[in-house]
């Protein structure tokens, strides 16, 4: 499983790196069955994260045929916006949206072996671009509204797993999607081993829409 993990201008750190360091660990626990690389829409570049004291440098440029998985951070910043052009989340989300990347985001959803996975507010972005309407997913919880405002049939679950679009909640839940992703590809022994070296425990049950329709109570 090779995975490419998307850095923006103003991306989220946690979002990026929690998951890529479960998935990096899942490498070593299979042999060298994951590998993940850091990708820009641009190519390789050095890539301002939305902290300021945080940058990670891209490697190569997202290439939708060349990955199994393609991993979408949301931004850091302010939560409110105050102008187009400030450094809050919603500001540089929209500017994310405004580059390459949503046409390349959308050739991987369109290729069938390919899992686009969005964490916090990279489902917002995912939404923006207009490439989830109509399809379940989560992201965080102050982004919710909005998506449904797009199109998305949101569902309030740390993890939701609609096949080739997997999506997590805010920042700590991309531990969660990362070890879901290992278990889909690997088995549960390699995701519990990962498990067991992070110390930390998934939360709460990965959504799919599948089985019994619950009855309201």
């Amino acid at each position: 499983m090779h995975v490419q993990a998307v850095l923006f201008d103003g991306f989220d750190p946690l979002d990026v790196l929690g998951p890529v360091e479960i998935l990096y660990a899942g490498g070593l626990a299979t042999g060298g069955g994951v590998t993940v690389e850091l990708v820009s829409a641009e190519g390789p570049r050095r890539v301002p994260g939305g902290l300021e004291a945080v940058g990670l440098t891209a490697t190569a440029k997202l290439d939708p045929a060349c990955a199994d998985v393609i991993l979408l951070p949301g931004a850091a910043g302010a939560s409110e916006q105050t102008g187009p052009d400030d450094d809050s989340i919603p500001a540089r989300l929209g500017r994310a949206a405004r580059t390459e990347l949503p046409a390349l985001l959308g050739e991987a959803l369109a290729r069938p072996d390919v899992t686009v996975a969005g964490v916090c507010g990279g489902s917002l972005l995912l939404a923006l671009a207009g490439l989830i309407k109509g399809r379940p997913a989560t992201g965080h919880h102050d982004a919710l509204d909005a998506m449904a405002g797009l199109g998305v049939r949101t569902v309030r679950a740390r993890v939701v797993d609609d096949g080739d679009l997997v999506t997590a909640g805010g920042v700590t839940s991309g531990l969660d999607l990362g070890l879901h992703l290992l278990e889909r590809a690997h088995g549960p022994r390699i995701a519990h081993a990962v498990e067991e070296l992070f110390a930390y425990e998934r939360r709460g049950v990965v959504w799919r829409e599948t089985g019994a329709e619950p009855v309201p109570v």
